[in-house]
């Protein structure tokens, strides 16, 4: 299916006109005319089924067939908080992929070890609307811009709490022991060159469990996307 994000639209009425710019994308690069089904979602979890009834170069219409609310909603919230990579691609790549597997949340966390300290959110919010389309997903994650992990990690969270390092000799546990079937799941990612130790303890003083992604030594962005999978497959 042809999917569409349109965040500004109103399902509880018939008729959807696209932007000037997606109007010329459907009608002059897609080359889709009337009488062609589209879809459309708000990222928000709803999914409509649209025919295109006027094939205008800039208001291309849709008359609204069928609204889906709650579109193949997960039983579980996953939240990843992740410190970004140097390379700002990784963290892009990590961004689609992680969304393309299914995730609410994505924090950009600033740690002492961190090699990365601006980031442009506009440009990895773009790279997750790109992934929801392309995987026909109707929710959007939310992509929380940097804070310093000090700040953050003391903030509540309803559900497991889960913080993935290379510390040797620490008490951690293989993270698919822990999660279970429809739980809320929050964890935390480290930089290139690990969490501290003072931030380790500071997270497990309020309450995160350290956990292992299994024995190989994985690159930031895949750690992320170990996780996220993780998380994913117990809950099918």
């Amino acid at each position: 299916m042809q999917l569409f994000y349109a965040p500004e639209a109103d399902f509880s009425r018939d008729m959807y006109t696209f932007s000037e710019e997606e109007s010329r994308h459907i009608v002059r690069v897609l080359r889709m005319t009337v009488g062609e089904e589209v879809f459309l979602t708000d990222g928000q979890g709803t999914l409509a089924r649209g025919e295109i009834t006027d094939g205008s170069i800039k208001n291309c219409t849709v008359v609204l067939r069928e609204v889906m609310p709650e579109f193949e909603q997960r039983p579980y919230r996953m939240h990843l908080a992740v410190a970004p990579t140097k390379n700002a691609d990784r963290i892009e790549w990590m961004v689609e992929k992680a969304t393309e597997i299914g995730v609410d949340t994505i924090t950009l966390l600033l740690t002492e070890h961190s090699e990365r300290r601006v980031l442009r959110t506009d440009r990895l919010e773009k790279i997750a609307v790109g992934a929801i389309k392309q995987s026909q997903k109707a929710y959007l994650p939310r992509i929380e811009p940097l804070i310093p992990f000090s700040e953050w990690v003391t903030r509540p969270f309803e559900g497991l709490k889960l913080i993935a390092h290379c510390e040797e000799g620490s008490d951690k546990v293989s993270m698919k022991s822990l999660v279970k079937p429809a739980s809320d799941v929050l964890v935390l990612i480290g930089p290139e060159g690990d969490f501290s130790p003072a931030e380790i303890a500071q997270a497990v003083q309020n309450g995160f469990r350290p956990v292992s992604l299994g024995r190989s030594r994985l690159r930031t962005e895949t750690a992320a996307i170990a996780a996220v999978h993780t998380v994913a497959l117990i809950n099918e």
